[in-house]
């Protein structure tokens, strides 16, 4: 179930008011490098997604949650357990998996990837798409990873992740059993893909440290009996920090990119090549009319839109620049989001409007009796007033009483510049996760005194540029592999 940390007056607000806020929430200089965050780069971004799809899932309806906020369903586990890339494992989900070669009436250990289409600007023919059915359909644990490009790549590095810990282990010399060589693989990628998410991704959006903190002193905010909950004041507002991390235009490889290559890749164009959202059709691309000023429509993913991702996540030691080599940050933790998320494909409206509209539908607090509740100093009303945004804020009592998703970003950027979350923000974030793996009594933290053991820039560590130099795939159209 969804429940809530806090149990605090629900913030109400005008609905004109709410539009007025949303409408000044524009980043009004999209492509201005000053709003870059050099903290962060954009790959955490999409990260943040694939995260996200791990532990919600909400399917009930509006009218459901406005009757009662507190019997939403969760149907995905809040645990960081990869759920969204096992589904049930190679018996309950064997479309996922490829099947054993000792018995090919049986799913085996590893997933199945997908192939690229070779293109005149890339010639070669790659596993490195999603697995898809004859329509284009995406055959993944969580039909949202393949809502674009960017967090389709994403799930793509976690297959291949597992299928490359299940060839290890397989070749070792304490090799398990064939039919615990699964659950063998699984285990050990989900506790690196946990203790990645908390010092890796969560200390990046918080603050060095803060997970050790939190573990020695406990948790004071996120706390259950038995089982873990999804506060809805994580999941409708401080976890929706990432909506103003993305980029309206992104250097995705050395072919969509600006300068030098054929064009930039637009977030449109990170849509378009996806099953979910775009124009990856499988058999019927060709029976199906091309969109209006897009590409042509593709029947799987073109080589020359796989990803490069050393221009979206920072190796130590550097990778050699690929051709047309720009490093893509993420946009600053602060009260903008681009224009595009301001006018989403498909009729889909403001992302801001309704994530302002969503916080009052489910009786979120506002910041300041958060804050309060925390025993935080609350933001005064003359930082919440500042920027175009405050001035809009302020014109509507927002200054005093703030809807909480406004106000973890006003008090990211009046905090920390937007590099970072400020102290409310932060806190919730690193409470909630740092207690579904703790209340997960398979996971890391159950185990005593476990470290990272895959190979690492720093051992006894594993951060998610480790991940992708042990899979061995930084830039394929490139010949780039760990660097």
């Amino acid at each position: 179930m969804f429940g809530r940390m806090f149990d605090l007056p629900a913030f109400t607000a005008p609905e004109a008011a709410l539009q007025a806020l949303a409408a000044a929430m524009k980043d009004a200089a999209p492509d201005d490098v000053t709003g870059d965050n050099s903290n962060i780069p954009s790959g955490f971004t999409y990260l943040g997604q694939f995260v996200d799809h791990d532990i919600t899932l909400d399917l009930t309806s509006l009218a459901e949650k406005q009757e009662d906020p507190n019997a939403t369903t969760n149907f995905r586990t809040p645990r960081l357990d990869l759920d969204s890339i096992y589904g049930l494992g190679p018996d309950g989900s064997p479309q996922l998996y490829a099947r054993d070669a000792n018995n090919v009436t049986q799913p085996g250990p590893k997933f199945l990837l997908g192939k690229t289409e070779p293109t005149p600007r890339a010639a070669g023919v790659f596993p490195n798409d999603l697995t898809r059915n004859s329509e284009g359909r995406a055959l993944i644990g969580d039909h949202r990873n393949d809502e674009n490009l960017l967090v389709a790549q994403t799930h793509l590095a976690f297959l291949k992740f597992h299928n490359k810990v299940v060839d290890m282990l397989a070749a070792g010399p304490n090799a398990p059993a064939p039919d615990k060589l699964f659950s063998e693989a699984r285990k050990l990628v989900t506790w690196h893909y946990q203790w990645m998410v908390l010092h890796d991704f969560v200390e990046r959006l918080t603050e060095k440290g803060i997970v050790a903190k939190i573990l020695h002193e406990g948790r004071k905010f996120y706390r259950f009996q038995k089982v873990p909950y999804m506060p809805v004041e994580f999941s409708a507002a401080a976890y929706r920090l990432g909506h103003s991390m993305v980029r309206e235009t992104y250097s995705h490889n050395h072919v969509f990119t600006k300068p030098g290559g054929v064009a930039a890749a637009t977030l449109n164009l990170e849509f378009f090549f996806s099953g979910l959202s775009g124009r990856i059709l499988g058999e019927i691309a060709g029976t199906i009319p091309n969109a209006p000023n897009s590409p042509p429509n593709v029947s799987t993913l073109p080589t020359d839109w796989i990803i490069d991702w050393s221009r979206f996540y920072e190796f130590d030691p550097a990778i050699a620049p690929t051709p047309n080599f720009l490093f893509n940050h993420s946009r600053k933790i602060d009260p903008f989001l681009i224009p595009k998320l301001h006018d989403l494909p498909g009729g889909g409206g403001s992302l801001p409007l309704r994530n302002l509209q969503r916080g009052v539908n489910l009786g979120l607090p506002s910041g300041q009796d958060v804050a309060r509740a925390m025993g935080i100093p609350a933001l005064k009303p003359a930082e919440i007033a500042t920027g175009t945004d405050g001035a809009v804020a302020a014109a509507h009592g927002f200054d005093r009483k703030t809807p909480l998703w406004y106000y973890i970003l006003k008090e990211a950027q009046v905090k920390t510049g937007g590099l970072r979350l400020g102290p409310v923000g932060a806190r919730i974030v690193a409470e909630v996760f740092i207690g579904i793996v703790a209340g997960d009594n398979q996971s890391y933290l159950s185990q005593r005194n476990w470290k990272p053991t895959l190979p690492a820039k720093t051992p006894g560590t594993f951060l998610m540029s480790d991940l992708l130099r042990f899979v061995g795939d930084i830039s394929p159209i490139d010949g780039v592999t760990t660097g």
